[in-house]
């Protein structure tokens, strides 16, 4: 067995229907681990938990809602016989001007990035923590964004929210290692990806302006970044089997970078 091998750990992922959430789904289920995906579109979560084969499921989860992740951290418990494995990845980006902000949709942000990441640790450690209802520690791993460690124009609040996932991840590391939870937290910094998400943020930012077309955008991201090219879901996936694995049993309360060294 090699320290990257899952087998027998069983995971909860956020966002899990779609994007980067679906390839870390796949990706920790390649590794052995037996995986919950947890996302508000019930029919594309559903689609993609049967496409996992047997021993996977599907729970429908609205992150900013408090009573809904403890619905689906009790129902995914109950379905996987435990839970060691919490991947906060849902989050949404919308794009604007400071000058411009509207004021529900920087409530939504807060929303989704960084009161649906607080709620998943915080059921993460009373599932995982000793008396809880699979009691053996584990490994949460939340997604912030290479956009806490740059200044990018056009995204300043979902900037914001992904460094406030930062701080709470070296936090709640802090509190699980002193309150003995036996659980690590850790979080990782995707660099852009062409998801749908990636694609609609050179889109917007063109339309602000901001670049002159799309692929510009995209352009002034790559320059950006060492490795000279954009990220995949693969890279983002394979950093949250790393961390939730035993290779990185002393990796704790630490923020990946997984952006090619565009936020260096």
């Amino acid at each position: 067995m090699t320290v990257l091998d899952l087998t027998g750990r069983k995971a909860l992922v956020t966002g899990g229907a779609q994007g980067l959430g679906e390839g870390m789904s796949r990706a920790l289920a390649a590794a052995g681990a037996h995986v919950v995906v947890a996302d508000l579109q019930d029919d594309l979560g559903a689609q993609v938990a049967e496409s996992l084969g047997e021993g996977h499921g599907f729970v429908h989860l609205d992150v900013t809602d408090d009573a809904s992740w403890e619905s689906a951290v009790a129902e995914a418990t109950a379905l996987l016989g435990g839970l060691d494995i919490v991947v906060n990845n849902a989050g949404i980006e919308i794009t604007s001007l400071i000058v411009d902000l509207d004021p529900d949709q920087v409530r939504k942000q807060l929303d989704v990035n960084l009161l649906g990441t607080s709620l998943g640790i915080k059921h993460a450690f009373r599932t995982m923590r000793p008396g809880g209802a699979a009691g053996q520690g584990g490994a949460v791993i939340n997604v912030a964004s290479v956009a806490a460690t740059i200044a990018f124009p056009g995204i300043a609040v979902y900037s914001a929210t992904k460094s406030g996932v930062d701080r709470l991840t070296r936090v709640a590391a802090m509190e699980s290692g002193k309150l003995g939870y036996g659980v690590r937290v850790n979080c990782i910094y995707p660099g852009l990806v062409p998801t749908a998400m990636g694609a609609g943020l050179a889109n917007d930012v063109a339309g602000l302006g901001l670049f002159s077309s799309p692929e510009e955008a995209v352009g002034a991201v790559i320059e950006l970044t060492p490795s000279g090219r954009l990220g995949e879901v693969a890279d983002m996936a394979d950093a949250v089997v790393f961390l939730a694995s035993d290779a990185a049993r002393f990796v704790n309360g630490a923020g990946l970078p997984v952006d090619g060294g565009m936020g260096m």
